[in-house]
């Protein structure tokens, strides 16, 4: 890369980064940069999931306050994002190129109903003689596994899937909470599968570390404004995010 694309490169990562831990989707940003700047899109995408899971570190830590308490949560949950991610990342090197084209914005626009009908549907599970179970079940269990092998795979609006499921199936969180969460396991999905790329896959590492330096930047801008939005505000913005990739998305294809 130029000095210049560089520079670009960059920028879009401390955007991704942002844009990540507030919600999710920085894909969406960082991926056609690189496709922009000459890269293949497998490298491109092998790139974006290892140069972008620094800033997802970084907004989870820019979330801790909010992750007090969520141990039990994180050991029931990790162990399905890390199982999907390393499932994800081998599909992506396996199956061909245009395998998920059709489901991927299935699953977003499914997310984005869940979001926003998530009040609605928090009143009638309250209403309920039976309480949803505490830690999501085991449904919450499977949908976080797919979640990562769908991380593991691409992971446009991974978070905005993420925050849909917990936000149903764990209804008594407060949603800045449940956003905590999902940056965490966010992060692991996108680690896992960028240790499986380095020994499987090419590797664009000057792209790596243009978006690593700034995604870490944007994690932390992105937790700053994030952990300040009340939960309508926060909910508007998964909406509108998860629209942009459905359009993205489809535009792509």
């Amino acid at each position: 890369m130029s000095a210049l694309e560089v520079v670009v490169v960059a920028l879009a990562g401390v955007l991704a980064g942002a844009i990540n831990t507030v919600v999710g989707s920085g894909t969406l940003v960082a991926f056609p940069v690189l496709l922009a700047v000459g890269y293949p899109p497998v490298v491109a995408n092998v790139s974006n999931s290892l140069g972008l899971a620094p800033g997802s570190l970084s907004g989870a830590y820019g979330y801790r306050e909010e992750l007090r308490g969520q141990a039990g949560h994180v050991r029931r949950l990790l162990p399905a994002s890390l199982l999907g991610a390393v499932a994800g990342a081998l599909l992506l090197l396996i199956l061909p190129a245009g395998a998920f084209s059709t489901i991927v914005p299935v699953l977003i626009a499914l997310a984005l109903v869940l979001v926003v009908a998530q009040p609605l549907l928090v009143r009638r599970l309250a209403s309920r003689p039976k309480r949803p179970h505490e830690h999501g079940g085991v449904l919450l269990w499977i949908g976080v596994l797919l979640g990562g092998v769908y991380g593991g795979y691409f992971g446009a609006a991974q978070g905005v899937m993420m925050l849909g499921l917990m936000g149903v199936l764990m209804p008594h969180k407060n949603l800045q909470r449940t956003n905590a969460l999902k940056n965490l396991l966010v992060a692991m999905v996108n680690l896992t599968a960028g240790v499986v790329f380095v020994f499987l896959a090419h590797v664009a590492w000057e792209a790596v570390l243009a978006l690593a330096v700034g995604s870490v930047i944007g994690g932390q801008i992105g937790a700053r404004i994030g952990r300040k939005l009340p939960p309508a505000a926060l909910r508007a913005i998964i909406v509108t995010v998860g629209i942009a990739a459905l359009v993205k998305l489809t535009v792509w294809q």
